[in-house]
């Protein structure tokens, strides 16, 4: 079952301010974050940038229980020109990190074909209480998360590995996508070793789900 709209102003404030390892203005300024969210939404609109919701803030709509402290969208480099408001604090070829105003934004580049792809062909409406947006799917987020975990792993970023591979998981237990069109899918993105990595990971996932799933 879906879980019930949720306010993700609410959720970015709750996590940052609960979230001790942030300095102290940090936690002093949360109370800003939901308006920072409702007016980033509204730029958004107004310009006609076509974005798509992922991350933490996307998962919201399909789970209970995760938590975030930024706002993750795919977009254009181009229109992170129609945005001077976002301060871009770091960009590459397939990503960039910014803010606006104390807010976090991590933009997702469609220069990555596959960034293209999610955006072009795994939207939905994301429904929250701030309002309607577009969104990635189930199916989108997997595609997103899979594709990232081989260059995790090579990073040592086991934190966000395990945090991917709950996702994952998640999402494959509660929606039973199918897994192996998706796995087709990222073939031309990913080298075969990689692949090959990603589909010993979902193969451990299922496993899991079936095996804990017998005792319902």
């Amino acid at each position: 079952m879906k879980p019930s709209r949720v306010h993700v102003g609410e959720v970015i404030r709750n996590a940052v301010a609960f979230n001790f390892k942030n300095s102290g203005e940090e936690i002093l300024n949360a109370d800003s974050l939901p308006e920072s969210v409702e007016r980033l939404f509204d730029l958004l609109h107004e310009r006609g940038i076509d974005y798509l919701l992922v991350g933490g803030v996307a998962m919201l709509g399909y789970v209970e229980g995760r938590n975030t402290e930024d706002i993750d969208l795919i977009l254009a480099v181009s229109d992170i020109q129609k945005l001077p408001e976002i301060t871009i604090e770091d960009l590459d070829i397939d990503f960039a990190r910014g803010s606006f105003e104390r807010l976090r934004v991590d933009l997702l580049l469609t220069r990555n074909p596959l960034f293209e792809q999610v955006r072009r062909q795994h939207a939905t409406t994301g429904h929250f209480m701030e309002r309607d947006v577009p969104c990635a799917s189930v199916e989108g987020l997997l595609l997103l998360k899979l594709y990232a975990l081989p260059s995790l792993y090579r990073q040592g970023n086991f934190a966000r590995v395990g945090l991917y591979e709950n996702d994952v998981a998640t999402l494959v237990e509660a929606y039973r996508p199918s897994l192996e069109p998706l796995l087709s899918e990222l073939y031309d993105y990913l080298s075969p070793t990689d692949l090959a990595a990603v589909r010993d990971i979902v193969s451990e996932i299922q496993g899991r789900i079936e095996r804990f799933g017998r005792g319902r």
